[in-house]
């Protein structure tokens, strides 16, 4: 957002889509709202992908700032990135890239996506809460004043006016988050260490695996693609709430996220108040998804009273 107090003026266009977690999402709307900017939302298809005509209609010469996810936390997908990046700069907007639900799962080449912009959460890829990075291209952040100012973010200071330190201090006030940063720092060496490759591999065979089993469940509503589906896994047992299952699931053992997972739009667009989620990492195995289709059959046989 702050490139966007910057650049954005009055009738400029953004484009989101309607998948985007809220951290994508609030800083562009309330930007829009101070600016007068117009947000638009690139919708999905019928099964739940990206519509890629609508990346077309959406993406035009109005459009300054396009703000997309790498991979969805919900419909379990991986969004075209490069191409929605090509598209975006055939007309001189500068791209945003979630990647918090990328960069445990696979190799991320910011570099070859060509992205002005990526950034991540640090707790998504087991390291501490509270710690995260921004990526951005050398030109646009030189360009960029600081959005918070203190200690150590200054060249120098007079009492009216500064300047600031080189990249990336100019945009670090204060004393850094040193415990979070080594704890990241030990994170992306363990990942590495393991392979991101790898990790993608197994995480593939254990995604259809899963989905093998879940879809042969006709009482389950299933969210996003059913196939090149990642890790996350969003759902419904017909007629029972999901807060209901994610309780029913955690009285046998098995922890589910049941909520709106911080991306209302895209629950208002499924026509639902919330899901059940399951999430897959390299650390599960096959063992892990039999328990969970066993956890389903048993809240269903509860709730609904059937076999």
């Amino acid at each position: 957002a702050t490139y966007g107090e910057q650049n954005i003026h009055e009738q400029d266009e953004i484009v989101l889509t309607i998948m985007e977690h809220h951290s994508n999402l609030l800083p562009w709307q309330q930007l829009a709202k101070r600016k007068g900017a117009i947000l638009k939302y690139i919708d999905l298809t019928e099964s739940q992908t990206l519509d890629w005509d609508d990346v077309k209609k959406k993406i035009t010469a109005k459009t300054k700032i396009v703000a997309i996810a790498h991979a969805s936390n919900i419909l379990g997908m991986m969004n075209p990135i490069e191409e929605v990046i090509k598209i975006a700069h055939q007309v001189g907007a500068v791209v945003v890239v979630d990647g918090a639900q990328a960069v445990s799962h696979f190799p991320v080449d910011v570099q070859k996506m060509d992205a002005d912009f990526y950034a991540f959460s640090g707790y998504k890829m087991l390291a501490p809460t509270g710690i995260g990075v921004l990526y951005g291209k050398k030109q646009l952040l030189d360009q960029m004043t600081p959005y918070r100012f203190g200690g150590e973010m200054i060249s120098n200071v007079t009492k009216y006016d500064a300047t600031w330190a080189d990249l990336p201090q100019k945009f670090e006030a204060g004393t850094p988050n040193i415990v979070g940063a080594i704890g990241l720092g030990y994170a992306i060496d363990y990942l590495h260490e393991i392979g991101m490759n790898r990790i993608q591999t197994y995480e593939n065979v254990l995604s259809k695996y899963l989905m093998q089993k879940i879809e042969k469940l006709d009482f389950v509503a299933i969210y996003g693609p059913k196939e090149d589906h990642t890790g996350v896994f969003s759902f419904n047992l017909k007629n029972i709430h999901p807060h209901d299952v994610a309780t029913a699931l955690d009285m046998q053992g098995i922890e589910v996220r049941a909520g709106h997972h911080c991306a209302q739009p895209l629950m208002h667009r499924l026509g639902v108040e919330s899901t059940v989620r399951a999430s897959l990492s390299f650390y599960n195995n096959k063992e892990d998804i039999d328990q969970l289709i066993a956890g389903i059959l048993e809240t269903e046989e509860f709730f609904n009273g059937t076999k």
